[in-house]
This record gives C-alpha cells, sequence and structure tokens, in this order.
C-alpha cells in the first residue's frame, strides 16, 4: 500500500483505502509518565485534547500482538463498536511505504458496507504499550471525517522501528518484550453540529488514484507536492452547497473574494436587496449598467443551483481583466459600492432606502468645563469608514488597544481634555478648559462597523495588520452611548447578522463572510463558490483573533507547542437592530422582483440546436441556444402570458400549447406535461409551485399545432393518451450537423421501423430510404433502435429524442472518412461531447500595462466553439478567421489556474491538441491568451522581444521602444537598437540598461549578458547616462534613488542613479535633483527627501537643508527616498501598484 497527505482546510485528508498520515515527528511523542495506560480513562483524558464537540460515544479496544517479529506486512485487529459502527486497528509492523518506522492506523471496517453519503467524525488515540508494564507506552493522537471513500487514518511513522525491542527514550524496558505488545486505540465519536465537520469538499477520479500511487511508489514522498497540485486541479466538489444550504456561491474571477464576501452580505439584508430591485433598470444593457448587473447577480444567487458568475458586473462596472486580479480593501469597495448605487436610486421609488439602511447621526462637541459654554454640531454617519462621503461621516473602531467590541464604542467616544497649551478658544470666554468629544443621536438599522485591522506602526514606520484579539457579541445594547437627548422609541439592541473575516496579512490574504440570513436560522459560511453551515463558535471565537490555543481543532494544531497567532480574523462586522430585523430581513415578495426571467423553447429554438437535448440553456461548455426570454410578474396569469407570446410569434393564441421543461434524473432537461387549458386564470406562480416546485426557473416548450386534433380540440389530450409526444433530429453527414425536425406525435404501440416514412417525409426523403435510427437518452448514451420493438418496448415517452439518418452504403462511409468526415450519429455525439467553449484574451504584458499611451485599437475578448482534438494549426486558423489576422503572427499564452493569469507561452507543434494547448483538458471551458505580431512565430522562435521605457535625460520623458533580436544576441546589441531609435542630447553620450522590480532597481547590466538570460516580463529601462555621473571620482557617491508616499512599501514611479557629490549642501544637490525630475518649483516643493536603509523596516531619515549628503554614513543598500503624491493613483497599501477602486456603470 502506498500513501499520501493533502492539506485542505486545515484537515488532512487520506485517499481510499489508502491509510492517511499526519507526519508528526516520532520524537514528540514519547510519554514518560508513570500512569498506566490501563487506567483508560484518565489515559484517553490525558492525550487527547477537549476539541469542544458534543461526544456521541466513546470507546476504547486493546489489541494483544503476539509473535511480532513473524507477522504479515499487513495486519488488522479485532472489530470493536463505536458509535453504531464497526472499527478496527490496522497495522504495518514493518513499516508501510518503505518506511523505517512502525505504521498504525484506526480503519473503518465495511466502507462498502456503509450507506450512501456515510461519515464519521472521530476523535481517536492509538497508543503501543508494554504488557508487562502500561507505563511504557508511546502515542499519537488525531481527528478525521471517516467516509466509505476515506475510511483510515493515522499514522506512517507511528514509532521508530529500530527504538521497539530495546529500551530507549530513559524507559528500562522495552516497548515489544518478548516479541509481544499491545495496542490500544481509544475512539471518541463527536456530534456533527453542522453537517460538515472537517469535510474536505473534494471527490477523488479514481483512475487519477492508480497513477498517483504509482508515482509515489516510484519517487517516495519527493514529488508530493506537485502531484498535490495535479490532484487539486482533476477533483470535482462532492459537495453541493444549494442542497445543503440552501444557497449558493459566487464564483472568484481571480482575487474577486472581498467583491464575493461583501455582496453575499447584502444580498442577504434582504430589505437591501429589495432596494435594489426598486431601481429602474428596463432600458439598461448589464454590460453597461452596474444597477442591472447586480440585480441580475441577486436573481441569479435566488433562482440557481450552482455558483453565480460575476463577469458580467464586473464589466459593468468598467472593469477590465487586470482588475480581477487586483485584490481591494472590501470597506472601501462597500463605499464606493453604496455611493454609486445611491446615486442610481435618487428620484426612483428606491430613493431614501440607503439613508434609512445605514445612516445614523452623531453629534460633535466641545464643552467648557468651569463656563456655560458649548459648540457642537450633528452630522449624519454610515455605519462605515472614517472619511467623507456625500457628506456623510463614516466611522471606525479601533481593534489595538480594546479587548472587546464594547471597549471600541467606548474608545470611539471617549472624551479629550484640552488644557494647558491646548485650552480650547471660546466665544466670548477666551482660552478655556473644556471636554472634546462625539455622542451617538440615532443608531442606523444596519450598522456595518468597520475595524481597524490595518495600522500605521510608528515604530516600523510602515503599515501592519493587528490580529490582536478583539471579541464581539451575539448581541450588543448601545444605550450607553447615545445622547440624553436621543429619540429612544426604538431601542439600540442589536442582532449579529453578519461577519466579513480577513485571512492573511498585509501583503495578501483572503475575505470570506459568515453571515446569519433569516433572524431565527443557521450561520452560514460564504466562501466564493461554497456555502456550508458553521457553529456560533465558528462564527465567534475563530475570528476574534489573538492566539490559538493549544488543544484548538481550529486548525489541527501539533500539541505542546507554543501558541499561535491567528490571521483569520473579523474585518466587517454586521449588526441589524433587533426592533427592525423581521423588516429588514423579510421574504422578498414576488411583486418586488422587477420581472421575472421565463425562457420558452420553440420549434425554431430546437431546428437550430447542435447539441443534446432541446436547447442548451446553462451548460457553457458548449454554444448557448438562443432561447427567447419573456418577461412577467410571478402574479400575471397563465393566460396573459399566452396571449404574450401569441402575440410575440403572430401565432394564434388558441393554437398554442405549453410544456412545463423539467431535470430528469439522467441530467437531461425534456417537456414533462403540458399546462392544462383549466390553469388559463392561475398565476404563473401557481403553474410554477405546482409543475416545476423542484425547479429554480421556469422553462417551457411552446408547441404550436398547425391543424386540429380533433374536431373539438387543437392538441392531442395528455390523460389517458396513447400516443406519445417524441421530438425528431437528423443527421446529415454532408453538411456534419444536426437539424430539430420538431415533434411528431406516435401510438405507443407502434413498431420503430413502421416509422420510417414518417421520418422521410419530415426529412423530405423518399419514402421507403433505409435510415439508421437512434435515442438520444443522455450526453455518452446514444442506443441504437431495434426496428421489431415497439416504442412502448424501447421505453420511448413523452420527449424523448430520436435521432435518424439516412444508411450509408460502404463506400460512402469510405468517402466521409476519406474526407475527414464523421459519418454516423454515435461518431457525431462523441464529436459533441469534445467540444469547448474556449474564452481568448489579449495578453496583457506588465511592460504593457505601464504605457502611458493606451493602444489605439484595443484587441477583443471573445470566445470561441472549438474541438479538444483539434491540432494547434487548426486552433489558430480559427482564431486568425476570428480577427481577420495571419494565423502564423498569432502567439498564444496558456492561462495560470487558478488566478487565470498569463502563464507560458504555447510553442507552436503540429502534433499538440488544443486539449494539450489549455494543460487542463477535464474543464468545462477554458481560457488562452493571444498576441498579435508582425513577424511569423517561426520567426519569433529564433528572436527575442522585448519593450524598453526610454527616459532620455529626465525621468520625465518616457516612450517605449521596441527591440528585436536573434536569441544568440547580448545587452550591448539591446543598447545599440535603442540608439537607432532615439535622440541623445550629445553625440558622445553612453547609455545603459536596467531592470526595475517593484519600483525599485534590481540590476544594471554590463553589456555583455546574454539577452536569453532577462525574463519576458522583466520591466527595462534605459537612459542617458548623467555627465555627472560619468565625471564622478572616488570621493563621490553613487546612490539609487525611489519613490513613495508617506512610507516606503508604498512604491510608486521611476527609479533612478543619482551622484552624491562629495561636501556638496543638500540645497545645492536638491537642484540637480530637481533638473533629473524634470519638475517645476511648485510640485518639488512637495516633496520629502529622505534617506531610507536599506534594511526592513527602516524608518526614512528626512534629510534637512544643512546636511552634507556625503558626510552622512551610507551602507551600500541605503537609497535616496522621494515621499511624494503618486498622481496616477498606483500606489497601494500593500508595498505595490494598487490601483484606486472605482465603479462606473
Amino acid at each position: 500500500m502506498n500513501l499520501f497527505k493533502l492539506q485542505d482546510d486545515h484537515m488532512d485528508v487520506s485517499v481510499e483505502s489508502t491509510p492517511a498520515d499526519t507526519e508528526r515527528p516520532m520524537s514528540d511523542v514519547e510519554e514518560t509518565t508513570p500512569l498506566a495506560v490501563t487506567d483508560y480513562e484518565a489515559i484517553a483524558n490525558k492525550i487527547m485534547p477537549d476539541l469542544s464537540y458534543e461526544i456521541e460515544d466513546f470507546q476504547y479496544s486493546t489489541w494483544q500482538i503476539n509473535g511480532w517479529r513473524n507477522l504479515e506486512k499487513r495486519m488488522t485487529g479485532p472489530e470493536f463498536d463505536a458509535g453504531g459502527w464497526k472499527w478496527r486497528i490496522l497495522l504495518f509492523p514493518f513499516g508501510n511505504n518503505n518506511v523505517e518506522a512502525v505504521s498504525i492506523y484506526l480503519d473503518f471496517a465495511d466502507p462498502k458496507g456503509a450507506p450512501a453519503g456515510w461519515h464519521s467524525c472521530v476523535q481517536f488515540a492509538l497508543v503501543l504499550w508494554n504488557p508487562e508494564d502500561p507505563t511504557h507506552y508511546v502515542h499519537h493522537h488525531a481527528h478525521h471525517r471517516f467516509t466509505a471513500e476515506e475510511s483510515d487514518w493515522g499514522f506512517t511513522r507511528f514509532y521508530d522501528l529500530r527504538k521497539l525491542f530495546t529500551p530507549s527514550e530513559n524507559r528500562p524496558r522495552p516497548l515489544i518484550e518478548n516479541d509481544t505488545t499491545n495496542i490500544t486505540a481509544f475512539v471518541r465519536v463527536l456530534k456533527d453540529p453542522t453537517g460538515v465537520l472537517w469535510h474536505n469538499f473534494i471527490k477523488y477520479f479514481t483512475s487519477f488514484l492508480s497513477i498517483f500511487r504509482t508515482l509515489i511508489h516510484k519517487y517516495s514522498l519527493l514529488l508530493w507536492p506537485s502531484i498535490f497540485l495535479a490532484l487539486c486541479l482533476t477533483s470535482s466538489y462532492s459537495y453541493d452547497s444549494k442542497k445543503e444550504t440552501g444557497y449558493v456561491g459566487l464564483k472568484n474571477q481571480g482575487a474577486t473574494c472581498y467583491m464575493n464576501s461583501l455582496l453575499q452580505s447584502l444580498y442577504c439584508t434582504t430589505y437591501f436587496r429589495k432596494a435594489v430591485y426598486a431601481i429602474p433598470t428596463e432600458e439598461d444593457e448589464p454590460i453597461r449598467s452596474a444597477s442591472l448587473a447586480l440585480q441580475r447577480v441577486f436573481y441569479q444567487l435566488q433562482t440557481s443551483n450552482t455558483p453565480v458568475g460575476t463577469t458580467e458586473l464586473t464589466k459593468a462596472f468598467g472593469w477590465d481583466s487586470d482588475e480581477s486580479f487586483q485584490q481591494h480593501d472590501v470597506q472601501e469597495f462597500n463605499r464606493v459600492l453604496q455611493d454609486k448605487l445611491e446615486g442610481k436610486m435618487k428620484d426612483t421609488k428606491a430613493d431614501g432606502a440607503m439613508t434609512k439602511l445605514f445612516v445614523g447621526k452623531m453629534k460633535s462637541y466641545i464643552k467648557c468645563v468651569n463656563v456655560d459654554y458649548e459648540s457642537s454640531r450633528v452630522e449624519d454617519y454610515y455605519g462605515s469608514m472614517n472619511t467623507y462621503i456625500n457628506d456623510v461621516t463614516h466611522i471606525q473602531l479601533n481593534v489595538k488597544g480594546c479587548k472587546t467590541l464594547h471597549d471600541s464604542f467606548k474608545d470611539y467616544v471617549q472624551e479629550e481634555t484640552l488644557e494647558g497649551d491646548n485650552k480650547y478658544m471660546a466665544e466670548e470666554y477666551g482660552l478655556q478648559d473644556a471636554k472634546k468629544g462625539v455622542i451617538f443621536e440615532s443608531f442606523p438599522p444596519v450598522l456595518h462597523l468597520q475595524l481597524k485591522r490595518f495600522e500605521y506602526d510608528v515604530q516600523r514606520d510602515a503599515m501592519i495588520k493587528i490580529n490582536d484579539r478583539h471579541e464581539f457579541p451575539m448581541e450588543i445594547d448601545l444605550e450607553e452611548f447615545l445622547s440624553p437627548e436621543a429619540d429612544r422609541s426604538k431601542p439600540p439592541r442589536y442582532l449579529l447578522h453578519g461577519v466579513l473575516v480577513h485571512s492573511g496579512d498585509l501583503y495578501g490574504g483572503h475575505y470570506f463572510a459568515l453571515i446569519k440570513p433569516e433572524k431565527d436560522g443557521k450561520w452560514l459560511k460564504f466562501d466564493d463558490d461554497r456555502v456550508t453551515p458553521v457553529t456560533d463558535k465558528e462564527v465567534l471565537e475563530a475570528n476574534y483573533g489573538g492566539e490559538i490555543p493549544n488543544s484548538s481543532p481550529l486548525p489541527a494544531i501539533r500539541p505542546g507547542g507554543r501558541n499561535h497567532k491567528r490571521f483569520t480574523n473579523a474585518y466587517m462586522l454586521v449588526y441589524i437592530r433587533e426592533s427592525d430585523a423581521d423588516e429588514i430581513l423579510s421574504p422578498v415578495l414576488p411583486e418586488e422582483i422587477p420581472e421575472h426571467l421565463r425562457r420558452v423553447v420553440t420549434a425554431e429554438t430546437f431546428r437550430n440546436h447542435q447539441g443534446f437535448d432541446l436547447a442548451n440553456f446553462d451548460d457553457r461548455q458548449y454554444p448557448l441556444s438562443d432561447v427567447p426570454h419573456f418577461k412577467v410578474l410571478k402574479s400575471d396569469t397563465y393566460g396573459t402570458f399566452k396571449e404574450m407570446v401569441a402575440k410575440k410569434f403572430e401565432l394564434p393564441v388558441e393554437q398554442t400549447r405549453f410544456w412545463v421543461l423539467v431535470n430528469r434524473q439522467n441530467k437531461t432537461v425534456r417537456p414533462d406535461a403540458p399546462i392544462s387549458e383549466n390553469c388559463v386564470n392561475s398565476t404563473m406562480e401557481e403553474i410554477h409551485s405546482k409543475m416545476a416546485a423542484r425547479q429554480n426557473e421556469l422553462k417551457l416548450y411552446l408547441e404550436v399545432s398547425d391543424k386540429p386534433s380533433t374536431t373539438k380540440t387543437w392538441f392531442h389530450p395528455n390523460e389517458g393518451n396513447t400516443h406519445i409526444m417524441v421530438f425528431l433530429k437528423y443527421f446529415d453527414p454532408d453538411t456534419q450537423s444536426l437539424e430539430g425536425l420538431h415533434f411528431l406525435y406516435i401510438h405507443k404501440f407502434t413498431k420503430v421501423g413502421e416509422i420510417i416514412p414518417l421520418l422521410c417525409e419530415k426529412r423530405d426523403l423518399p419514402p421507403n430510404t433505409p435510415l439508421k435510427i437512434y435515442e438520444e437518452i443522455k450526453p455518452g448514451m446514444i442506443e441504437e433502435m431495434k426496428p421489431k420493438s415497439t416504442l412502448h418496448q424501447s421505453e420511448i415517452q413523452d420527449g424523448d429524442i430520436i435521432c435518424f439518418q439516412k444508411a450509408l452504403t460502404d463506400k460512402e462511409i469510405q468517402d466521409h472518412q476519406a474526407a475527414g468526415r464523421i459519418y454516423g450519429i454515435p461518431q457525431f455525439y462523441d464529436h459533441l461531447s469534445m467540444r469547448i467553449v474556449v474564452q481568448f484574451k489579449p495578453n496583457p504584458k506588465p511592460k504593457d500595462r505601464e504605457q502611458k499611451q493606451k493602444d489605439p485599437e484595443p484587441k477583443p475578448e471573445f470566445e470561441l466553439v472549438l474541438n479538444r482534438k483539434m491540432g494547434y494549426d487548426a486552433v489558430a486558423n480559427q482564431v486568425a478567421a476570428h480577427l481577420n489576422a495571419d494565423p502564423m503572427k498569432l502567439l498564444f499564452t496558456t492561462a495560470n489556474l487558478p488566478s487565470g493569469t498569463p502563464k507560458n507561452v504555447i510553442k507552436r507543434n503540429t502534433t499538440q491538441t488544443l486539449s494539450d494547448m489549455l494543460q487542463a483538458s477535464y474543464l468545462p471551458s477554458a481560457q488562452l491568451y493571444y498576441e498579435m505580431l508582425d513577424i511569423s512565430i517561426v520567426e519569433l522562435e529564433t528572436k527575442r522581444f522585448f519593450k524598453v521605457n526610454w527616459l532620455g535625460t529626465t525621468v520625465k520623458d518616457e516612450e517605449i521602444v521596441d527591440v528585436r533580436l536573434p536569441k544568440t544576441s547580448v545587452v550591448d546589441d539591446i543598447l545599440e537598437a535603442i540608439l537607432q531609435k532615439v535622440s541623445l542630447s550629445t553625440p558622445n553620450s553612453k547609455i545603459r540598461l536596467y531592470e526595475v522590480v517593484n519600483h525599485k532597481i534590481s540590476k544594471e547590466y554590463t553589456g555583455t549578458e546574454s539577452v536569453e538570460r532577462i525574463s519576458e516580463f522583466s520591466t527595462l529601462y534605459a537612459e542617458e547616462i548623467p555627465k555627472e555621473e560619468l565625471e564622478s571620482n572616488a570621493n563621490d557617491k553613487i546612490v539609487q534613488v525611489f519613490h513613495f508616499t508617506k512610507e516606503p512599501v508604498r512604491l510608486h514611479g521611476i527609479p533612478f542613479k543619482f551622484v552624491i557629490k562629495n561636501g556638496e549642501g543638500f540645497s545645492e544637490a536638491k537642484v540637480r535633483l530637481q533638473e533629473r525630475l524634470g519638475m517645476n518649483e511648485k510640485d518639488f516643493a512637495k516633496v520629502k527627501i529622505a534617506i531610507v536603509p536599506g534594511t526592513t523596516y527602516s524608518k526614512p531619515q528626512y534629510v534637512e537643508d544643512e546636511v552634507i549628503l556625503s558626510d552622512i554614513s551610507w551602507n551600500n543598500e541605503d537609497c535616496l527616498g522621494l515621499d511624494r503624491v503618486d498622481k496616477t493613483g498606483r500606489a497601494g497599501r500593500v508595498g505595490g501598484a494598487e490601483k484606486a477602486i472605482y465603479i462606473r456603470g
């Protein structure tokens, strides 16, 4: 047997029938205390920490093992009961996976007999001990969610084999004495409070496991990190969020978790959702209207069974693909989104909704101590940030120095004493001692409390994340923070509704939301595309911050070590006033949704559909069908709806009938039953509930009758009818296409061979044309029908699909094969299953993003339906045809999973397929980047291409120089090529090339380096070497100058070299700096100049005019820093190029 270990959500995961391993170092588990193993209850409590979960059952079982040296390689102990299930010890006495240690696991005894979906959450300990002296033992403990697929768990390196038979680790006796030892399993079966305790959310592919085990066997554990990546990519979620919680998640576009967490919080605040629905958007386009796009996201969250995408929403925001990979602050996004929506709501029936929900009043005051004088003003505030938007204040609460949320409020309203040199100038009274503070006049129904987890650290002179423990309650009373004059008709008692959590540090991390959507409901965790139940403890204790106790199960921490700091903690809290909770969280009524989308499949839809079923509604692996949508209110009657559709298609209303489309168990969508004419006065909501209650969206098929079925009716009766409604598809190998031929009503006892004339008539074929007839059962199951069987015997029912084609001769088959055409229906359906929708995006190389001039002709993003088996040249031809370009001048780049950023250039290879190009052929959809070149890719393979930023004589002047050279070139060749394209200040000027990383010079090239050593994504600058630098002497010093805003981690701008002249005053050096920067007097006066030590977190030393820079002791890594405002808006909170967030749509 072989094993591997996978870490997911802090839980160890094993694979079916493969013992899993916690890989704890053996030296950490020796136990020398005198407590005997036979004191079972006491020893269990000693070696197994309290995980704070309810214990359903506790059992222990001891296995006495004799003749150890003669044991088989794999042994199982006697079975024992715990929690109503059979367990046993699994032993590899001489080690599993060739390790020099005994391997021991706890094994669920009957995984094949377990009920579907069975699991058991177990905390256990395994103890190996000397039967003659039970105070001599070693142990390990763990916890695991046992399933039929993950039925064993334990320790591969349980204990060193060499130490088993001799006294060691201060023990006078060996663990195995007289070839005999005992192994005891202590098992606590725990109650699963959420149904997903320790769930790993991954379903493994059995076929992959065999490959994985072979690799492990061959390469041991050295390859496990890379194999772990492959495993993650070839797995699929076995967890259904909608089924388990009633909610679905939002897909992460790359770094949009901050947006997803806030959107879920706002969506679950149903009053807010209703306000968004109330914005008039009937005439808007989704990709241009943020309001409409948000409405559509909210509606899909209500109706979809699968995670909802947000691409349309971010496009409506005006964001390009780069923005999807730029993480922003959730508090800033909340402010910008609310401001945008408030503007959209003005002068509509939603006007005032944002104020009603989120705005309160606060009084700022200064009150004199010794005289009767007070100055105050009352202003509106959002329960948000400490800035001003639309003249409304946003508040933030301190975490540092505050143990609880109550402490933070006390800190916020704490009075400041104005005295001594800081006395207050009061009108008519002069300077007076005074108290300055704020007090709340009112609180809004919904509080978005921003916790200051990111602060400026004076000692480090940098921004840091505050991970201190900060407790917040499920309920809080804010009575004491209201002014005496405040209106108390609604008591300020608040219920916790949501916790937005940040996991990580200043330089990156992940956001998720914990929300209680219903007042008396359960807490749920919204983590991008997954929604899971959570306990109160997971909401509170796990997100207070601070240190993790050793015994904490969140995550699995090795016992005995020091406490660890939590980097996962609450960042924003959502509280709802108790008296308003019923209104704020009231369900969305049908009439409060602008208009529901109803989809109707018509004969035209079916005729043009190239794929499975009657149409493709949602599966983006294949082209989506153009299904007509009709907007109707749920309260509209069926009769009204029929008249609307009949008018749309210019049909007599009496000749139309609708069939409800349902999802069958085999994953197909077929007509189930017609809507009775007796329902003309029923509402669409009633029809939905009665005929498609399990469907989130009502899908219909429109049947049109061109002649009456009987003298009394246009349609065949459905109940008690002996006829079956069968849909027909015809495959034409000449055109390589399917054609939907509408449907037929056929008697169920008709033989398949007897319908051939009817099929021929439908396709205008001669009556006795030989046909091949198949039933389209489901994707991957296309079965030929037997001519002598009846439709009833063939199990054909209403809505089934029959496919047929002309029977071909051997010669016709050979001709089709020779021409590369598919000749039969089964083969054509196989071909359809290989289709994939590929999204093509222009390659946004980093060096292109920094250009001042935007591409005058931006390259488009587009999708093509391609075949996975298609070769490289065929793919290039398809893309070239779409772009009207030369296929040999297209360069493709793979997308980096899961972020979607550009990864590796794809070299042209005539043998590789599209699946090879995508490097993940199992994905339902895929993405490639393209670049349009001005040379062929054949020539490109022999050359290197560089974009060099040319600076000239000042840092201000910048242009892009394109350089293309053979791969055998050196950097001097790049410089020579630049000289051919730029003008120098003097004929004898020299130039140089340097590389910039994060706005600092990382390397200056000498000229002899091979161009092959320069990364494709390097940011390169070239400039004239200043005359003063060429003429500098040994007493001068050349230093790097870079730009920053407030702290040296917030870098921006173009770095450069500068000469510190020996003995020169700083005021003279500033003149040269100003000239080098190309700045005017006014702008340069705003620049603060500092010496920035090269050591991490060192404080900049700001320079005064009287300083002589050359007299300072400079280290090699010290730089000059220019503290100035970044007018490009790129300087980020986290030392990188972070753009300010915006919403334009």
